[in-house]
């Protein structure tokens, strides 16, 4: 006769497991503010690129740094500070990151130049790295693997309401408030988030923390910033052939080499690449980098169709991404239900193919193309990224260990951010070119000093259109049509790169998967760990 064997005891403590929906609705709150930031900025950057004492006066390079300093500083260091949250303790880093972001919110709200503005979006950047992947690591130490995927999908639904309101928000503010006030609505929500989080979240840390590694991370972002800096350089000149924009761009690409190759040597790397052996897990980390490439370039265009070419206020801008939002509100939470029936495979492909058709019909947008083809567009676009985000972090999220959350929600968030990142910049560019490209043989009959820095945006033609009076407005249609034109390029790019992400899916996802097999990878990797 043998003894029955004691049952396992709970891996997450009672107390926490009976608030564990209230801790994630603070942990939504916390990931509220890091993504309604960039979303309310998207309908900011037209006011903030006019004159002062409206705006700034940001050119398009200037625009494109201010999103991307804030995104560089935090896919830079998103690894490390998910390193961090594992050593002292996800509660105590999310707590800080908060203090920062809305410290640097505060001061980008008051920036006097283009050039504040992007030194504070980087402070602002800094502090929503320690917030971001803290927030997932939480989440996986207050649920229990089988309710994982559910919160997962929740969590992500939260990715669309701030999609939703930050837009919003953002025109309603812009109507009422001067651009800095987009800004600064972060602080009251950043208080409040601090209360709530000291009240319910528990701490957790990794029993055996890796350490930090200084040298990757100043590597990798220089590496990323000289790449970014090149490519946004080309298209402000439009001349990638340009010795500066060259070397530039090289520079980036040697510094990431040696990045991958100081870390595949490291005792102690920021990534470790031995995690990317796993096809399933190194095409969950592609189709997120690939997707928000695409997205992130778009949605930096598609902000000046609808307000300089369409003439819509930042408010109905705003109001015009209700469709995006509302699907991914209504799909992420369900997405798991998809892939229990078709397999991450099957749901995630059909995501990026329906991301790279919604793309390229924006091709077939013109200055007089009814307004309801576009909302069809946008709850399309919504809807193939919550069947692309959901499936993809649960299978990064499980790839994992549970002691190592915070480095799985970095990876996947640093890949989502650079993937963003080089989405702007690169489909940035390729607008920036293409509209020069087109607008310039306009522009003859204007002064020289003034003819470069008119070809740069269509808000800088249509500026200096505005300062020439009735002798300006024959530059108003061709500036439009130029815009037109170089939309449709460059929604062709990122569509092209949306089927490429498919294609990375469709061959190295699971299909349906089943616990053993489930088991059996969970095992492989950990370890080749």
């Amino acid at each position: 006769m043998t003894t029955p064997a004691v049952p396992d005891s709970p891996r997450i403590p009672d107390a926490v497991h009976r608030r564990r929906w209230a801790i994630l609705g603070v942990l939504m709150l916390s990931l509220l503010i890091v993504v309604l930031d960039n979303s309310i900025l998207n309908v900011a950057i037209k006011t903030i690129s006019t004159p002062a004492p409206t705006g700034l006066g940001a050119t398009q390079s200037e625009l494109e740094w201010a999103i991307n300093a804030y995104t560089l500083v935090f896919a830079g260091l998103l690894f490390t500070a998910g390193l961090l949250g594992d050593r002292l303790g996800r509660k105590k880093v999310l707590l800080g990151g908060l203090v920062l972001f809305g410290t640097g919110s505060a001061l980008a709200a008051w920036s006097g130049s283009p050039g504040e503005l992007i030194t504070f979006r980087a402070v602002m950047g800094l502090g929503a790295a320690f917030v971001m992947p803290a927030t997932l690591a939480v989440l996986m130490n207050v649920f229990e693997r089988e309710e994982q995927p559910k919160a997962i999908g929740i969590w992500a639904g939260g990715v669309g309401l701030a999609i939703a309101i930050g837009p919003i928000t953002g025109g309603v503010l812009l109507d009422h408030f001067w651009w800095g006030s987009v800004f600064l609505i972060n602080v009251p929500i950043v208080i409040l988030a601090l209360a709530l989080m000291v009240w319910l979240v528990p701490d957790s840390r990794d029993p055996r923390p890796g350490r930090i590694d200084p040298v990757g991370v100043v590597l990798s972002v220089v590496g990323l910033v000289l790449l970014v800096y090149g490519i946004i350089k080309g298209g402000q000149l439009a001349d990638f052939t340009d010795p500066q924009v060259l070397a530039t761009i090289g520079a980036g690409l040697a510094v990431l080499v040696g990045f991958v190759v100081f870390e595949a040597r490291s005792d102690h790397p920021s990534i470790d690449v031995r995690y990317f052996k796993n096809k399933v897990f190194s095409a969950a980390i592609a189709a997120i980098a690939l997707v928000f490439f695409a997205l992130m370039g778009v949605t930096f265009f598609s902000v000046f169709y609808t307000q300089s070419v369409r003439g819509y206020s930042p408010l109905q801008t705003g109001l015009l991404l209700l469709p995006l939002a509302a699907a991914q509100l209504i799909f992420a939470p369900r997405a798991r239900l998809m892939v229990d029936r078709f397999g991450n495979r099957a749901t995630t492909t059909a995501g990026m193919l329906i991301i790279a058709a919604t793309l390229a019909a924006f091709a077939t947008l013109e200055a007089d193309t009814p307004i309801w083809i576009l909302e069809v567009i946008f709850f399309l676009m919504g809807t193939g990224m919550a069947h692309i985000m959901t499936p993809t972090s649960v299978v990064i999220m499980q790839a994992l260990p549970r002691e190592k959350a915070g480095s799985a929600s970095a990876l996947s968030n640093t890949f989502r951010q650079v993937g963003g990142a080089l989405g702007i910049a690169v489909l940035g560019s390729v607008l920036s070119t293409a509209y020069r490209t087109g607008i310039e043989d306009k522009l003859g009959a204007l002064p020289a000093d003034v003819r470069h820095t008119a070809g740069e945006s269509i808000e800088a033609t249509l500026g200096v259109a505005a300062k020439l009076g009735p002798q300006g407005q024959s530059l108003i249609t061709p500036a439009h049509d130029a815009f037109l034109h170089a939309m449709h390029l460059t929604a062709l790019c990122g569509a092209g790169v949306a089927v490429i992400g498919a294609v990375v899916v469709g061959l190295f996802l699971p299909g349906k998967v089943t616990a053993r097999q489930e088991s059996e990878e969970e095992q492989e990797l950990v370890s080749a760990e």
